[in-house]
């Protein structure tokens, strides 16, 4: 059993310490939060130690490991101190929303071999991980193109889009690195479309855009589309097709249930998909904790590392880019 200390108490911290809590090979030790009634209600439910520093839980003997789920802003400092402290750390995206600072932390990380783990839970989707793997013992041929769609429920919050950095930061982070991993090269140019659709006025207001386009491409030539909206009203829209030579692989949606109906007035009338990632991301998130047990455990190189959250950083800063000039822009162009 791995004694792991969860940072961050809010919606994510809280499914991450029911997760470390449930898992067979985890122990949930400790939990911090600056927020005095978040901490309170995931100690409480877990009984554990309600941490009240950040400090006293890198210093702490019985804390093995940590998984930080805080702010997106402590994120680098908090893997910094977890190498200061020799704690392996699994860490949420993105690293930092400024590129600059998550370069002078790869410089820290490079002086280290604590494991680092980023919470690109979308590499551990069953369906989703299937498909890689399926492409890559040449079931399709040669890949010619990935496409991968996301498409939140709802609109967040105004509150949130204030904080979140923006949709290529917040959200298609997670899209450009299931790029990478899908296409298994880097993509070397980057082309953005992107406006703001479902809430135009909010958009002007925040300089925000909710729906977007993204096209890269890999030095081979290999294509990836990647279509984002913050809005679609039948439920979290995730999936993933892969076009090669031979063949397609699809990884799909998932509903609550497979019933269908059939009546005067529809065919095939089905439930709307999973509500949000908490439901539709369950099983990858298990597994998340599953291949970071392993990289503490067996010495397992992280599935997705801190390089993989610079590189996707890195394609989010190319896509604001295109976005702002209207071309295609290279990557090498970004520091």
């Amino acid at each position: 059993m791995v004694n792991i200390a969860v940072l961050g108490c809010g919606r994510i911290g809280a499914m991450h310490a029911a997760n470390v809590a449930a898992h067979p090979r985890t122990n949930l030790e400790m939990v911090f939060d600056v927020n005095e009634m978040a901490v309170t209600n995931v100690s409480n439910a877990h009984q554990v130690q309600a941490a009240r520093s950040a400090q006293e839980v890198f210093a702490s003997d019985r804390v093995q490991a940590v998984l930080v789920a805080t702010a997106t802003p402590t994120h680098a400092d908090y893997i910094e101190m977890a190498i200061a402290a020799g704690k392996p750390v699994l860490c949420e995206k993105p690293i930092d929303l400024n590129l600059e600072r998550v370069n002078r932390c790869a410089e820290v990380v490079s002086k280290s071999t604590v494991p680092i783990q980023l919470g690109f839970n979308r590499r551990y989707d069953p369906g989703h991980a299937a498909a890689r793997e399926a492409c890559l013992a040449g079931k399709i041929g040669d890949l010619h193109q990935v496409i991968i769609t996301a498409r939140d429920p709802a609109l967040p919050p105004r509150a949130y889009l204030e904080e979140a950095g923006g949709l290529f930061r917040d959200m298609t982070i997670h899209d450009f690195d299931l790029a990478r991993f899908m296409l298994n090269e880097e993509p070397v140019e980057v082309f953005a479309l992107a406006n703001a659709l479902i809430d135009p006025v909010l958009g002007r207001e925040l300089g925000e855009v909710d729906s977007a386009m993204i096209i890269l491409r890999t030095a081979s030539g290999k294509q990836c589309h990647i279509n984002n909206s913050r809005t679609a009203v039948y439920g979290y829209d995730q999936r993933v097709e892969l076009m090669g030579s031979s063949g397609m692989l699809i990884s799909d949606n998932r509903k609550p249930h497979e019933l269908k109906h059939y009546g005067a007035f529809g065919v095939e009338t089905a439930e709307p998909y999973q509500l949000f990632f908490l439901e539709r991301y369950e099983e990858a998130f298990m597994a998340s904790i599953d291949g970071f047990v392993n990289c503490i455990e067996n010495g397992a190189t992280p599935l997705a590392g801190f390089e993989d959250g610079r590189r996707a950083l890195i394609l989010a800063e190319a896509a604001y880019l295109s976005m702002a000039e209207k071309r295609i822009v290279q990557v090498s162009e970004i520091g």
